[in-house]
């Protein structure tokens, strides 16, 4: 419940505290005036206000319930705006957490990618390209998008966040991601989502092990991705009214 919140509902105790305690008063002034009157009501004034007390009371109650009602209704309200704010904190976490902004812990998978070391020129046949035993960037691509087609929701390649804006480049034997330089071996690391079917069949790591990309698959209950350390720029982006 926000200050604001928090202001009524004190304003809203207090106003039926000072009701309670008028009915109360009230209650008493009736109790007493109908003690010292007798059966038959002779003295007419004595009655009058008796019949005006109990009036003042009736009237003090129905208020005092009309204020509690209005304080339920408030008080059911202001939980309906704390629900909200929860889900809409819950709903920020999870934003952040894709946008790479946080830091995500849970069950997970690592996937260690290594170029064919058993490969060169005089193993392999003349028409075979000898950089399909090495690991390329396309390579990694496949994998991280099999990994969000899994359900991940936080991917890092060697400590480097994947975020909506991620580059990843490969020149020669070096390849960069988010324009750091990162080599052989590359741990993937992603956490959420299932990852059962990331070594079956036909599947892209079948298809590396092929070619004797060495490829090593361990899954974990508590692995964290850390967060994105650099600057996102969002230079091509404009604000709409």
């Amino acid at each position: 419940m926000n200050k604001k919140n928090l202001s009524i509902s004190i304003v809203l105790g207090i106003l039926c505290f000072v009701l309670t305690l008028g009915i109360v008063v009230q209650a008493r002034t009736v109790q007493s005036n109908i003690s010292i009157s007798n059966p038959d009501y002779a003295d007419n004034e004595l009655r009058d206000e008796v019949l005006k007390s109990k009036e003042r009371y009736d009237n003090a109650y129905a208020e005092l319930e009309k204020v509690n009602k209005e304080l339920e209704e408030y008080r059911t309200k202001a939980t309906e705006d704390d629900d909200s704010a929860a889900q809409k904190e819950e709903q920020l976490k999870e934003d952040n957490a894709i946008l790479g902004l946080t830091d995500v812990t849970g069950k997970g998978v690592t996937i260690t990618l290594e170029d064919n070391k058993n490969a060169s020129v005089s193993s392999t046949d003349m028409d075979v390209d000898i950089s399909a035993f090495l690991v390329h960037e396309i390579d990694i691509l496949k994998i991280i998008n099999e990994l969000k087609n899994a359900g991940a929701i936080a991917i890092s390649i060697n400590d480097q966040r994947i975020i909506p804006t991620t580059s990843i480049d490969c020149a020669g034997n070096i390849t960069r991601v988010n324009g750091e330089i990162v080599g052989t071996p590359f741990v993937i690391k992603a956490v959420g989502g299932s990852f059962d079917t990331l070594e079956r069949p036909g599947g892209y790591i079948d298809y590396l092990r092929d070619y004797g990309i060495g490829v090593k698959v361990q899954e974990h209950n508590n692995l964290t991705v850390g967060k994105y350390n650099g600057v996102i720029n969002y230079k091509y982006l404009e604000e709409v009214n």
